[in-house]
């Protein structure tokens, strides 16, 4: 019981890791072009994927364990049912 705990908060620790990574590229960044020096345009969009990939995995993880517990909105419980209703067939 205690490792499936441990394998949920590291499911949910590292996205949010990643995304803490890709503000502090997108931040250092920022803050380098306005020191005068050249904008690190690499840098900034590698930050912002990093940034997006755990926000959004963080959001669907948040919408799955709503969706289960039926804590969404009526039209977006919709769409999480007929979600659930393709993967049963």
């Amino acid at each position: 019981m205690r490792l499936d705990r441990l394998i949920a908060l590291l499911l949910i620790l590292i996205p949010g890791l990643v995304a803490a990574f890709g503000w502090n590229l997108m931040k250092t960044s920022l803050i380098d072009s306005l020191a005068d020096r050249h904008f690190p345009l690499f840098q900034f969009i590698g930050g912002l994927l990093l940034f997006a990939v755990g926000v959004f995995y963080l959001a669907g993880y948040i919408f799955y364990k709503d969706g289960k517990r039926r804590y969404l909105q009526p039209k977006f419980l919709k769409v999480y049912q007929k979600k659930n209703q393709k993967k049963a067939e």
